[in-house]
C-alpha cells in the first residue's frame, strides 16, 4: 500500500471561511478564460484572421486538455513533493499563465522589438499571439486539473457536492469579475498605466489575478504527502507507463464513471460553440442590427465589441452565480439518501416537505440539457443585441449545474472506489470521514482524520481514502471534454467556411471590401449554436441513462 504523511487541512474559522479558500484559485481560472473567451476571437480577427482560421488557433482549447489533464493528474497522483501533490503544479501553472497573458496582451510590442517591416511585424504577430495563447491554454489546464483533484483529495463523501457548488461560486464569481471589468472602459479608468488598449489592461488584471487566488488557495491547504507509492504488479513500468497507465484506466473504465464520462462528451459538444463564440456573437448582433452611426468612427472597435459582449457575459455569470447559491439548495444530493438531517423542529415540518419534492441531481442535470436545448434553437433568431444578450443570460441556470454536477457525481465514485466511508457509515464502524477540530478558538479543520477503529489499521494506511485516484479519473473525464472540443470546432470551421468565409467586415479594417464576409447572411456563429442544440439533447439522453448504472 502507498504510504502517507500528515493530515489534509485548510484554514479558516468556519466552513464556509474553508470552502472559499480551498476553491479560491478557481476565481483566476475563470477569470483567465473569461479574458480569452471575451477577447482573443475579436482579438484575433482584429489581426486579419477568418472566422474559420480563428476557430482552427481554438483547437488549443481542446488539444491542452486533452495533452495536459491526463498526464498532469497521473504525474501529480504519484508525486511524493513535500509541499503536497497539487499545490506545487498549481503554483507552477499559475506562473506560465501568467506570462502568456503578458505576452498575449502585449504581442504586437515584443514582435517589433525583434521584427522589422510591416508584412513581417504582421505574420510575426500573428504566429507570437497564437503561440501565447497555447502556452497559456496548456498551463490553464494543468492548474484547473489539479485545483479540481485537490478538492477531491480533501473532502469526504459528504462534501463532495458542497464542494463542487463552491467551485462553481467561485468560479462564477470569477466570471463576473472578469466580465464585469470587460464591459467597463479601463483606459478612462485606469489611463495608460497598465497599457494603452483595454485588451491589454485586462491580460494584465488577470496575470495578477491567477497568480493571487493560486497563492491563496496554495497557503490555505495543507495536504496529506504521499511518502511511497504502492507497489502494483499489474501497473506498466518504463518509460511510457503515464501513456499506459491512462490507456489502461480508460479502457476498464467502471460502468457508471463511463456513464458520466459519455454525458458530459455530447454536453461539451453543445457547450464549446456557446462558450468561445457567444462573446462575439452578442457584440455581431449589435454592430449588424443595433449600432448607431456615432459607433461607426470608433478607432478601438476590438474594445468596443468586448465590451459590448462582456456587459451580456457579466448578466450570465451574475445569473449562473445565483443559480449556484441556490440551486444546492434545491436538489438533493448523491449522499441524501443514505445522510438523515435534522433540522430544527420548529421548521422541521417544512424541512421535510421541501425535501419531498427536491429533484435529485442527476434529473436536475438532465432538466439542464434541455434548457440549454431550448436556448439554442433560439439562436438564429435572435435579431437584436436584446433578445441575444437574454438568450446569454438564460443559459447561465443550466450552465451553473454543468460546472458542478458531473464533478459531483465523478467525485463520488472516485472516493468510492479509493475505499472511502459510504456516507451511512459512522465514527463507530469506520474511518471517521469529516472530524470537526475548530470549535472557538482553533483555526483549521482537519478532514479524513487518522482516527480509526482496530480493523481500520489492517488497511496499512490512508491512501484509502484520500482521493488516491482522483488526478487519474478527473484526467480521463477531460478527455471526455475535449474531445468534443475538436469535434465542434471543425463543424464550426465548416461552418464558417460556408456561410462567412471572408475576415471580419467589423474587425478587419484593413480588409479590402472583396475579402470580407457578407454580414447580412446567415450568422455562422448561431448556426453553430443552433446545431449545438442537438448535441444537447443527446447530452440528456446519455444522463439518463446514469439511472439504470
Amino acid at each position: 500500500m502507498s504510504t502517507w504523511t500528515g493530515k489534509p487541512s485548510v484554514k479558516g474559522s468556519s466552513e464556509t471561511m474553508r470552502m472559499a479558500l480551498l476553491t479560491c484559485v478557481s476565481v483566476g481560472i475563470t477569470f483567465t478564460w473569461g479574458v480569452e473567451m471575451t477577447y482573443c476571437t475579436p482579438y484575433l480577427l482584429s489581426l486579419g484572421l477568418t472566422k474559420g482560421q480563428t476557430s482552427l488557433v481554438w483547437v488549443a482549447g481542446p488539444l491542452s486538455g486533452l495533452i495536459v489533464q491526463p498526464i498532469v493528474g497521473v504525474l501529480a497522483d504519484e508525486s511524493t513533493s513535500r509541499f503536497g501533490r497539487r499545490r506545487p503544479v498549481i503554483a507552477i501553472g499559475s506562473i506560465i499563465v501568467a506570462l502568456g497573458l503578458l505576452s498575449l496582451g502585449f504581442t504586437k510590442e515584443i514582435v517589433a522589438s525583434f521584427v522589422e517591416g510591416e508584412e513581417s511585424s504582421r505574420t510575426a504577430t500573428i504566429v507570437a499571439a497564437v503561440l501565447s495563447l497555447y502556452a497559456t491554454d496548456f498551463a490553464i489546464n494543468g492548474v484547473m486539473s489539479c485545483s479540481r483533484s485537490l478538492v477531491v483529495d480533501t473532502l469526504p463523501i459528504t462534501k463532495q457536492q458542497t464542494g463542487a457548488s463552491w467551485t462553481s461560486r467561485m468560479g462564477s464569481l470569477g466570471h463576473i469579475i472578469g466580465y464585469a471589468m470587460g464591459a467597463v472602459d479601463l483606459i478612462s479608468l485606469f489611463g495608460t498605466r497598465l497599457g494603452d488598449s483595454q485588451f491589454k489592461q485586462l491580460t494584465v488584471i488577470a496575470a495578477l489575478g491567477i497568480l493571487t487566488s493560486s497563492a491563496i488557495t496554495c497557503w490555505a491547504v495543507s495536504e496529506r504527502v504521499l511518502v511511497s507509492v504502492r507497489e502494483d504488479p499489474s501497473r506498466d513500468k518504463g518509460q511510457f507507463k503515464v501513456f499506459r497507465q491512462i490507456t489502461s484506466t480508460l479502457l476498464t473504465l467502471p460502468p457508471r464513471i463511463k456513464g458520466i464520462c459519455y454525458a458530459v462528451f455530447w454536453a461539451w459538444i453543445a457547450w464549446f460553440p456557446f462558450l468561445v463564440y457567444s462573446s462575439t456573437w452578442v457584440g455581431e448582433m449589435y454592430f449588424r442590427h443595433d449600432r448607431p452611426d456615432a459607433v461607426e468612427e470608433s478607432n478601438d472597435a476590438l474594445g468596443d465589441m468586448g465590451r459590448i459582449g462582456s456587459t451580456a457575459l457579466t448578466v450570465y455569470s451574475a445569473v449562473t452565480f445565483i443559480s449556484a447559491w441556490i440551486m444546492p439548495t434545491l436538489i438533493a444530493a448523491p449522499e441524501d439518501s443514505t445522510f438523515t438531517h435534522r433540522p430544527p423542529a420548529s421548521i422541521a415540518h417544512w424541512i421535510e416537505k421541501l425535501n419531498k419534492i427536491k429533484p435529485d441531481l442527476l434529473t436536475a442535470w438532465i432538466i439542464s440539457h434541455l434548457l440549454f436545448a431550448f436556448a439554442m434553437f433560439l439562436t438564429p433568431f435572435a435579431s437584436s443585441i436584446h433578445s441575444a444578450t437574454l438568450i446569454v443570460a438564460f443559459c447561465g441556470i443550466p450552465w451553473s449545474l454543468a460546472q458542478w454536477a458531473p464533478s459531483t457525481f465523478l467525485g463520488v465514485e472516485v472516493n468510492k472506489l479509493s475505499g472511502a466511508p459510504d456516507p451511512s457509515v459512522d465514527g463507530l464502524n469506520g474511518t471517521v470521514p469529516y472530524r470537526r477540530l475548530s470549535v472557538g478558538r482553533l483555526p483549521s479543520i482537519e478532514m479524513r482524520d487518522t482516527l480509526r477503529v482496530d480493523h481500520d489499521a489492517e488497511l496499512g494506511s490512508l491512501g484509502n481514502n484520500t482521493g488516491e485516484l482522483s488526478g487519474v479519473y478527473f484526467g480521463i473525464m477531460n478527455i471526455f471534454t475535449t474531445l468534443p472540443q475538436f469535434i465542434a470546432t471543425f463543424m464550426s470551421t465548416l461552418v464558417f467556411s460556408i456561410l462567412e468565409p471572408g475576415k471580419s467586415p467589423e474587425l478587419a479594417h484593413d480588409a479590402q471590401p472583396n475579402e470580407t464576409s457578407n454580414p447580412d447572411g446567415p450568422n455562422a456563429i448561431a448556426v453553430c449554436m443552433f446545431i449545438g442544440a442537438l448535441a444537447a439533447l443527446m447530452a440528456a439522453y446519455r444522463t439518463t441513462k446514469l439511472k439504470h448504472l
